[in-house]
C-alpha cells in the first residue's frame, strides 16, 4: 500500500546508470502505475529490490530480462504485499535469499539493518531505517549514481500515506533525515517504489515535509470546526479527492489524530 496521490516534485526517467526499474502489472489508485521492481548492479551479478506482487507472469520477465545474470540478494524496502508479496517464489525462481528488517519476510540468515552496506559488482548500497510509512520501512544509497530508493517512503508521484503499521511522528523524523542525506550527500535522484524517478531530491522532499506539516494544519482547524472521527475529518480535508481513496485517507488521518494527542 503506498499513498493518496497529490501531484509534487518533477519527475523524468526510469532508470539510472546501474539501476532498472521492471514495471509490476499491479496499477492501482493506491500502486500508482504499479510496483517498481528495480534491478541494480552490472556485468555479472545484480540484486533486485521489491519483486513486487505474487505474479508469476512478472517475476519470470524479470528473470527472463536478467538473462545469464545471477541474482546475488533480494532487498525488501518494507514487507507490504505489493512490494513483498513474490519475494518467496522469486527467491525460489533465482536461487537467491530474501533480506529484509522484518524477519517474517525474510529467507535466508541475514536480515537487513540500518547501516549496513550491501554489496553487488562493485557497488555499494548503503541501508538507511527509515520508519514512518511502515514500522519496517528501508531506503537504500546508491553511492555510484548518487541515488537514494526510497520504497513508499517518498513517491513518484503524490504523497504516501502512514500505514497502521506506521507512526507520523517517525515518518518526520525520516524526511528530516532523508532531506538532511540528500543535500549533504549530493543525491541526484529518488527512485521511488512507485511513479517515475525524481530528479530533484532535495525538492522533492522539502515539498514532502511541506506537504505533512500543511495537512496536519488542516486536521486541526478541522477539528475546530468540530469534526472528531477520522471520517468526519475525511470528508472536510480530502472533499476533493475521489471518495474511493477515503478509507485510505482515514487510516492516514488515524495516524495524524495520533501525532497531534501525543504533542
Amino acid at each position: 500500500m503506498s499513498g493518496i496521490h497529490i501531484p509534487i516534485g518533477t519527475p523524468d526517467g526510469t532508470r539510472t546508470e546501474h539501476a532498472e526499474n521492471l514495471l509490476a502489472p499491479n496499477p492501482s489508485a493506491m500502486t500508482l502505475d504499479g510496483t517498481n521492481t528495480w534491478v541494480i548492479g552490472g556485468g555479472e551479478e545484480v540484486v533486485v529490490v521489491d519483486p513486487g506482487p505474487d505474479d508469476e507472469a512478472h517475476l519470470r520477465r524479470v528473470l527472463d530480462h536478467l538473462g545469464e545474470r545471477r541474482v546475488t540478494e533480494i532487498l525488501l524496502t518494507h514487507g507490504h504485499v505489493d512490494h513483498s508479496g513474490g519475494a518467496r517464489r522469486f527467491a525460489a525462481l533465482a536461487g537467491a535469499p530474501v533480506r529484509a528488517l522484518d524477519p517474517r519476510h525474510r529467507l535466508g540468515e541475514e536480515g537487513l539493518a540500518d547501516g549496513d552496506v550491501v554489496t553487488v559488482a562493485g557497488l555499494e548500497l548503503h541501508v538507511y531505517g527509515t520508519p514512518g510509512h511502515s514500522f519496517d520501512s528501508l531506503c537504500f544509497w546508491l553511492p555510484a549514481d548518487g541515488a537514494m530508493l526510497t520504497g513508499d517512503t517518498v513517491l513518484g508521484r503524490g504523497t504516501t500515506m502512514i500505514g497502521q503499521d506506521g507512526g507520523l511522528a517517525d515518518y518526520l523524523r525520516t524526511l528530516d533525515r532523508l532531506r538532511a542525506a540528500a543535500e549533504r550527500l549530493e543525491a541526484r535522484a529518488l527512485l521511488p517504489g512507485h511513479g517515475p524517478v525524481l530528479t530533484d531530491p532535495v525538492g522533492a522532499l522539502d515539498g514532502y515535509v511541506a506537504h505533512r506539516r500543511e495537512r496536519l494544519d488542516q486536521i486541526s482547524a478541522a477539528r475546530a470546526r468540530g469534526a472528531r472521527t477520522p471520517r468526519e475529518i475525511v470528508e472536510i480535508v480530502y472533499a476533493g479527492v475521489d471518495s474511493s481513496l477515503w478509507p485510505a485517507a482515514e487510516v492516514s488521518v488515524a495516524a495524524q489524530l495520533d501525532y497531534l494527542d501525543r504533542l
